[in-house]
């Protein structure tokens, strides 16, 4: 009689964690990207993109990449074998990459390493339309016309750099909205309505169009209240890293207090088998965090995004397409504009970012 055999339980999703310090941040980074085996993540024959995100052009604290998890990720990545990467940028209607890039140190790192930038909205990058291999949720409606990625994207593998942090509509925010700016175009915001599904439809093009993707996290500070720009910022020294982008964000949401599948875009997510969203299937490694709950509120709304949300799901909802996308859709941007840029940021921000700068974080931070 032959031997009796089991099947083979597949692995679980995992999802490394570290609590840091500024002074070891860089080499954490490293031992944290090996915990989460991201060469196994990403085929070392293939060109790696570094998707920064930038959701303010000026420096405030949990909002964009930070320049020590940008320099830790390439420090790793080159130390591994990895010498193909590239930075990717995209703008949108209210933030200005050039400018960003520069304000929250990404330029300065980039450099020191000799890593070039590509601007995912500039030549000599195209833009394409893409042919979806299986159904869709949302975007093959939004964008009936057809749905265009930049030519940059298919073909290498993706590693993304989003950071911990609220957001007035997906209640937090990590790895799969940090493709929201990279995969759309500037009219994204017609899918904001519908940003749950669309941010499903994301993953499941990118797994089509990336040989490899992986993410690191950064919550050395976190985002609380209002973001993914008007929150309060508090440092939690903590970086994770993960080859499963809806486990990292899911264990992100238990960390800071959500139930993460009750949040739309990763219970779908995990539905679809995209990647695990339930923690008791993840297996985390590093810290036990088990007993970590930030308590952060999610539910909160600044002045702007009060009146999108009336335009989005309230009463304003008939008059969408007058508003946003016709010819007069510009007047979002300036209100936006005025608001956080010319309101905001100087009687509110600038208070939080000096109080920012006498931490140890803030002064690595001004180091570079």
């Amino acid at each position: 009689m032959p031997p009796r055999t089991h099947p083979v339980k597949p692995a679980r999703p995992k999802v490394a964690v570290l609590f840091t310090r500024p002074e070891r941040v860089l080499e954490d980074i490293g031992t944290l990207m090996g915990l989460a085996d991201y060469k196994q993540h990403l085929p070392q024959n293939k060109e790696t993109i570094l998707k920064v995100n930038i959701s303010w052009q000026y420096f405030y604290p949990a909002c964009s990449t930070t320049p020590w998890q940008l320099e830790g990720v390439i420090k790793a990545l080159q130390a591994g074998g990895y010498q193909d990467l590239m930075l990717a940028h995209n703008r949108t209607v209210v933030v200005d990459a050039h400018v960003g890039e520069v304000n929250n140190k990404h330029k300065v790192v980039a450099d020191r390493y000799g890593i070039p930038s590509r601007y995912l909205f500039k030549p000599p990058i195209k833009w394409f339309r893409y042919e979806p291999k299986e159904p869709l949720l949302v975007l093959d409606k939004v964008f009936p016309e057809g749905i265009h990625f930049p030519d940059l994207l298919p073909g290498r593998n993706i590693v993304h750099l989003p950071t911990m942090k609220t957001h007035v509509f997906t209640t937090m925010t990590g790895a799969m909205k940090n493709a929201f700016g990279g995969l759309l175009n500037d009219n994204r915001h017609w899918t904001h309505s519908v940003i749950h599904e669309t941010l499903v439809d994301l993953l499941t093009i990118q797994k089509d169009i990336h040989p490899g993707i992986f993410a690191v996290m950064d919550g050395t500070f976190a985002g609380d209240g209002p973001g993914p720009r008007a929150m309060r910022p508090h440092i939690k020294n903590t970086i994770l890293a993960s080859g499963d982008q809806v486990a990292i964000d899911a264990i992100a949401a238990k960390m800071m207090g959500f139930d993460p599948l009750s949040l739309d875009f990763i219970r779908l997510a995990h539905e679809k088998g995209l990647g695990c969203g339930n923690p008791s299937e993840i297996e985390v490694v590093g810290e036990d965090i088990s007993g970590v709950n930030w308590h952060f509120d999610g539910s909160q709304d600044t002045f702007a995004s009060r009146g999108q949300k009336f335009i989005y799901h309230g009463p304003l909802k008939p008059l969408e397409g007058f508003l946003l996308r016709s010819p007069i859709a510009p007047w979002s941007f300036l209100a936006s504009n005025l608001y956080f840029n010319h309101y905001w940021y100087r009687f509110v921000g600038q208070r939080r970012v000096e109080k920012a700068f006498r931490t140890e974080w803030g002064r690595l931070f001004q180091s570079y």
